[in-house]
């Protein structure tokens, strides 16, 4: 971000900061806001990347809770957990709900005040404009389909909130049928406005593909979920390929597709930028190992890939996780590390375990946690075509393989996948999307979307049948100041 583009963020920050509550208690915002601020370009490019930092603090480790944290990734690591143990063993509750969805309206907020005000501002370029316009649908779209897999109906606000109506501002849940409605329209409307399919420099916002990657995934989610069937399995498969023709590829290293310093490449089709000095660190950090916790004892093979260690170790992958991967599996490595120690006679003892594919870098002594978070990733895109074929009874092997084939290299031949069963083949893509996308907030809504939540999570199994506990609970915080927000059934 420019000098000038940073002093536009910070008046931008100062002219729409609203205090809100849970259930949407929103203070108005003042007509002088208004009648000063979208009039220009740059007011408009000042809005848009308002939108985009407030939707990273809630990619800092939140996207992570709602989208990975209770599945059967991580278990417990060395420190005190500060509760996230409720997550993975899956006793979250109205008084410890997990992360709400405040922040999440504030995004929301910005992307309803630039489509209300950016069509009234006279650009050098409509391109400029339409681009503008076509982010904040996306991110509309996006923000409303992790909130409706999370809580499943929420409020549907697609106005800004610009004064203060008791009959207005504290709005009931909308259904999840409309939720999607809305997703839908706003993708469409997102798509119509993008004049090309080209990716901006950092990759770091919303695009042409990157909002066909979104579009395949809410398709696949209507397809399993709500009956949308071999429809919506045909509309997925036609928006991700869309993404296939597109400038991506396969990173042939696949530790590369994560570094810090190979940020926007060619694997990347949208993350959310993390930058040194501008930004705080990512979720990474609590699943990492501290340098003085790295014990002597160990490997100097563990050390190596621990470096000076950084963060703390408050869950860790767990075994389940660790155990499916085979040595020859070159995201092995990549994803998490295996910290054993020895004593005199080589006897191993195994002391915890480490998430590395977010490792950051190490900076004067200290390792920062600032690796972009990735919402789509060409990999991604890839497995989920062959979900969209399977659903539609087609091969799914090319894609498949061509995982595959980066992830065993030479050891390739023994682990073809070979076209069987629906059945079998849904099965054999879920595990891929394990290995290949481990701790990157995906695994807890694939599990859902397969409706394998309570095969495979080990908190679950005997709780199969208690269908409410595929969705979060909604705080007691938020319900006590909103009469009109229902809680989930079953909590």
């Amino acid at each position: 971000m420019t000098h000038k583009n940073i002093i536009i963020f910070w008046f931008w920050l100062l002219f729409t900061t609203f205090s809100c509550t849970d259930e949407l208690e929103l203070s108005p915002v003042s007509s002088m806001t208004v009648n000063s601020f979208w009039k220009t370009e740059e007011d408009a490019k000042g809005g848009l990347y308002g939108m985009y930092d407030r939707f990273r603090n809630q990619a800092a480790e939140n996207l992570y809770y709602w989208g990975g944290a209770r599945s059967e990734e991580l278990s417990y690591g060395l420190q005190a957990s500060e509760g996230r143990e409720r997550f993975f063993e899956n006793t979250l509750d109205a008084n410890y709900a997990g992360p709400n969805w405040l922040r999440l309206y504030t995004v929301i907020h910005d992307a309803n005040l630039i489509i209300k005000y950016v069509p009234e501002i006279s650009f050098v370029n409509d391109d400029t404009q339409n681009i503008i316009l076509a982010q904040a649908y996306a991110m509309r779209a996006y923000v409303y389909f992790v909130m409706v897999r999370t809580w499943g109906g929420v409020p549907l606000v697609t106005e800004p909130t610009e004064g203060y109506d008791p009959v207005t501002t504290f709005k009931p849940r909308a259904s999840e049928e409309d939720i999607f409605i809305q997703i839908k329209n706003d993708i469409g409307q997102s798509l119509s406005l993008f004049p090309d399919n080209d990716f901006p420099s950092a990759r770091s916002e919303w695009s042409a593909p990157a909002v066909n990657a979104l579009k395949g995934e809410v398709f696949l989610w209507t397809a399993h979920r709500m009956n949308g069937g071999p429809g919506d399995f045909q509309i997925a498969l036609d928006a991700l390929s869309q993404v296939s023709n597109s400038d991506v590829s396969l990173l042939e290293d696949y530790d590369k597709v994560f570094r810090y310093d190979n940020k926007g490449n060619k694997e990347i089709i949208m993350a959310i930028h993390f930058e040194d000095l501008e930004s705080g660190g990512n979720y990474n950090s609590s699943m990492f190992i501290r340098g003085d916790q790295i014990p002597v004892n160990t490997t100097e093979e563990t050390k190596a890939l621990l470096g000076i260690g950084g963060g703390l170790n408050r869950w860790a992958p767990s075994s389940l996780l660790r155990d499916q991967f085979s040595d020859d599996d070159s995201r092995k490595v990549t994803s998490f590390v295996e910290v054993y120690t020895y004593d005199g006679a080589n006897n191993s003892t195994f002391y915890t375990s480490a998430v590395r594919k977010f490792r950051g870098f190490e900076d004067a002594g200290t390792t920062k946690f600032m690796d972009d978070v990735i919402l789509y990733r060409y990999a991604d895109i890839l497995l989920m075509i062959a979900e969209a074929k399977n659903g539609l009874g087609q091969d799914p092997s090319t894609e498949i393989n061509l995982v595959r084939q980066r992830a065993y290299g030479n050891d390739f031949a023994n682990h073809e996948f070979v076209n069987g069963s629906q059945e079998e083949n849904e099965e054999k893509i879920l595990k891929e999307r394990l290995f290949e996308l481990s701790f990157e907030g995906k695994r807890w809504w694939d599990l859902v979307r397969f409706d394998k939540a309570f095969d495979i999570i080990p908190s679950l199994i005997a709780q199969k049948g208690n269908d409410h506990l595929l969705l979060f609970p909604i705080s007691e915080a938020t319900i006590g100041l909103n009469s009109k927000i229902i809680q989930n059934p079953g909590y």
